[in-house]
């Protein structure tokens, strides 16, 4: 592998990634890791013909996970090389065919986005895990989801005229989406005893979001498909989307369906109404 770092900072852990990504794999392209100033900056790879790019703070690459994170993104990379389904398959086509008819606000379209972003992380992370240990990543997840559940504005719940909210300041749907996927990816691995304090932080999770269900999407991501053609993780798009927003139970959607709305939409370039003007 070809890691190429651009800028002053910390290059151990790339290098160590590096090393032990390359125990099992290897990646055609080089890896361009831009450190950037801004503690805020979010980490993430981009793949071009020519090269990988992985931007990174500077704060994170001096981070206890940051050799974590480049084996994480680096795993994303070796699926891109691969034209893996889950991160060739484009997003858009999937939210169109899920909600084609809908109207849906903005806010819960970014939700899928990152709904569809979990089932590329798991596939990622069949390859992080298979390489190297998930006790970091295990409890970078539970570390996660506290912060989520933990209400960010006040130590008390926050009431409302309906209910007592547990989670006062994140979305509570997206943050019972992201437990599942938490417990989905644990379990996947086998990282969990059954006494971990993950199943806690997720049933917590999960009462202050009565409309998703929990279980449901445990199932849907921890038995992802370990070798989906393009159709068949499609169609799995697909029902998460209307799992979330429609809440659609899986299995209910079948490629039949989503080749008739194919056919009758083709042609169109209208996706699902966010309600903007």
């Amino acid at each position: 592998m070809d890691i190429r770092i651009q800028g002053p900072g910390p290059s151990a852990p790339f290098l160590g990634a590096r090393d032990l990504f390359e125990t099992e794999r290897d990646l055609s392209l080089p890896v361009y890791v831009h450190l950037r100033d801004d503690p805020d900056e979010r980490t993430w790879a981009g793949h071009y013909d020519d090269r990988h790019v992985l931007n990174i703070s500077r704060q994170a690459a001096s981070s206890a996970m940051a050799r974590e994170l480049a084996l994480h993104e680096f795993s994303h990379m070796a699926r891109y090389e691969e034209s893996h389904p889950s991160h060739v398959q484009p997003i858009e086509e999937a939210l169109y065919l899920a909600l084609a008819g809908h109207r849906v606000e903005r806010r819960r379209l970014t939700h899928c986005y990152q709904i569809a972003n979990h089932a590329k992380d798991i596939y990622a992370d069949d390859i992080t895990l298979a390489i190297g240990p998930g006790e970091k990543l295990l409890a970078f997840l539970e570390s996660s989801l506290a912060t989520a559940i933990a209400d960010h504005e006040s130590t008390q719940p926050h009431q409302t005229a309906e209910t007592t909210r547990l989670t006062a300041a994140a979305d509570p749907n997206l943050t019972a989406v992201n437990a599942a996927f938490a417990l989905a990816l644990a379990e996947r691995h086998d990282l969990l005893e059954a006494d971990h304090r993950l199943y806690d932080l997720a049933r917590i999770a999960a009462m202050d979001a009565p409309t998703v269900d929990l279980d449901a999407f445990v199932r849907q991501f921890r038995d992802l498909s370990h070798d989906p053609d393009v159709s068949s993780y499609r169609q799995t798009l697909v029902e998460l989307t209307r799992a979330y927003v429609l809440g659609q139970p899986p299995g209910s959607t079948s490629e039949a369906e989503l080749s008739t709305i194919r056919e009758n939409r083709r042609g169109s370039q209208r996706g699902p109404n966010t309600g903007a003007d």
